[in-house]
């Protein structure tokens, strides 16, 4: 039973450049190389990276699957930009869920899990940039401390919320607005903190650390955010 069209056979080196162009993307957009609400076009990204149509609409499918583009009517796709608004909600979601992830991390990672944990803030300690006060840059996912504690969780349905709904989304703006300035050095020690927590099986603790730590990281973000804003409120005054 032919149900499959040929046109929907993906070959193994389709997919292979397809997952380069995706990876290449998602990091320029994830650290602002292509900026939130800029129109990106499949002619220009096929020219740019050398590439047919085939890989580069299945990059560009994961990457709104992921929500990091977005397709507007009659203006075609361009990089997500959020509103104040669905920034907030973003952040009332993601603290709501990441303490009760660190409440269960506390409950149930077991030692090695709390091992790698120490590993993963041991590797963030050594990079040039967090010790000059520059940045807290941190990698995709088992190299992300937020995303080690929620797999640490053991909760599946918790874990699909976080790492894959809206990972991408939230790393984005944690990337680009708190990763910078005198918030990377407070959030690193709010880290150990929550790990030591954790390890001590202080579930109450862990998730009021955490709480506190995406309440920190919003107010954060929310001030860097409005100051982008304020050079195109005063143009439009002058204007």
């Amino acid at each position: 039973m032919n149900s499959a069209a040929p046109e929907q056979v993906t070959t193994p080196e389709v997919r292979t450049l397809a997952e380069r162009v995706f990876q290449q993307l998602q990091d320029a957009i994830v650290r602002g190389e292509l900026a939130p609400g800029s129109k990106i076009t499949e002619p220009g990204l096929s020219r740019s990276f050398g590439i047919s149509r085939g890989p580069l609409r299945e990059a560009m499918r994961r990457l709104e699957a992921h929500r990091l583009i977005e397709r507007v009517p009659h203006v075609g796709a361009r990089v997500v930009k959020l509103s104040m608004k669905e920034l907030l909600e973003l952040f009332d979601v993601r603290e709501a869920l990441e303490s009760m992830a660190a409440r269960l991390a506390a409950e149930n990672m077991t030692a090695a899990e709390i091992a790698g944990l120490r590993d993963v803030l041991a590797l963030h300690e050594r990079q040039a940039d967090l010790r000059r006060g520059e940045a807290y840059y941190q990698r995709e996912g088992d190299l992300d401390f937020h995303f080690r504690i929620v797999q640490g969780s053991h909760n599946k349905m918790l874990t699909g919320m976080l790492c894959d709904d809206l990972y991408y989304l939230v790393r984005l703006y944690r990337t680009q607005f708190s990763a910078s300035g005198t918030r990377p050095q407070r959030a690193f020690v709010e880290h150990h903190r929550i790990v030591d927590a954790i390890e001590a099986g202080d579930a109450e603790l862990a998730e009021l650390l955490m709480r506190r730590h995406v309440s920190a990281s919003r107010a954060n973000v929310v001030e860097r955010y409005a100051a982008t804003l304020t050079p195109h409120v005063t143009s439009t005054t002058q204007g």
